[in-house]
């Protein structure tokens, strides 16, 4: 259903027009960026993406060569761990299953090609579809850290999920 590719600086600007305001800004990113969202913004990004310490890519639907997608995993190589992040389908995609397919693609390339022993990821706890896409990947809530920030005057609190390998590894073999 999807394919992944490298993510190039030319993608920031379709990044940028997917965010729709400071709320889905602060879903999608915490406080890594600020709004109003520009280009400009993504450059260190797009840099950090071309290193072995982020694998960043933007996932498109084979058929219609449609981009719906963008998702990357940063590099802890000391303790053979990733952290999942920057989750984001294009809105006029969402729905429709791209997340999970390109979020399976992202799993697969971490557990396999990265060699990864565990994915973890942090979510914001108010954000009940993205938390189901990821227990339905087998992700599970290890903690929560609560009130850990104020934002547009609401205390936001992150749940932490990880995923290791052995029960990826053993949801493929039964599915």
């Amino acid at each position: 259903m999807v394919e992944l590719r490298d993510f190039r600086a030319s993608d920031c600007r379709q990044l940028v027009a997917w965010i729709g305001g400071p709320v889905e800004l602060w879903n999608w990113s915490g406080h890594h960026f600020s709004w109003p969202f520009n280009e400009g913004q993504l450059a260190e990004y797009a840099a950090e993406s071309a290193t072995p310490l982020r694998w960043s890519w933007m996932a498109f639907d084979p058929i219609n060569g449609e981009v719906v997608g963008h998702v990357s995993v940063r590099i802890d190589a000391a303790s053979a761990s990733g952290r999942l992040g920057r989750v984001l389908v294009a809105p006029e995609a969402r729905g429709k299953g791209y997340g999970a397919a390109m979020l399976t693609k992202a799993l697969d390339a971490g557990f396999g090609e990265l060699g990864l022993e565990q994915i973890e990821l942090g979510v914001w706890d108010n954000n009940a579809n993205a938390i189901r896409l990821y227990e339905g990947l087998g992700f599970a809530c290890d903690r929560v850290l609560r009130d850990v920030v104020q934002f547009e005057g609401k205390s936001w609190s992150a749940m932490q999920m990880v995923l290791p390998r052995s029960a990826w590894v053993a949801d493929a073999a039964s599915a």
